[in-house]
């Protein structure tokens, strides 16, 4: 997720994205996604074993912010918010 200028990366894992999207979008938790601002979903990953998506979010923890940014423009070179409507 990032914020609206696309300044902030944050990563994480959950096992119903849309519901944690909501919980971004609205606000509500106090945290990193709150301070920063980040509510425009830009890259997710299906994973079928919680465990696989855990160790992919610690490696990619471990890039450099350039690396993080392909990804994401590999899929959404216009920086899109993919839940747009989801809420």
């Amino acid at each position: 997720m990032t914020n609206a200028k696309n300044t902030v990366l944050y990563l994480g894992v959950t096992s119903n994205l849309q519901n944690r999207v909501f919980q971004h979008k609205s606000m509500d938790h106090e945290g990193f996604t709150k301070q920063y601002r980040c509510f425009k979903l830009v890259f997710y990953e299906n994973y079928q074993y919680i465990n696989d998506a855990i160790n992919m979010e610690k490696q990619m923890k471990k890039w450099r912010r350039e690396k993080k940014i392909k990804l994401v423009e590999r899929d959404n070179p216009d920086w899109d918010d993919l839940a747009s409507g989801w809420c």
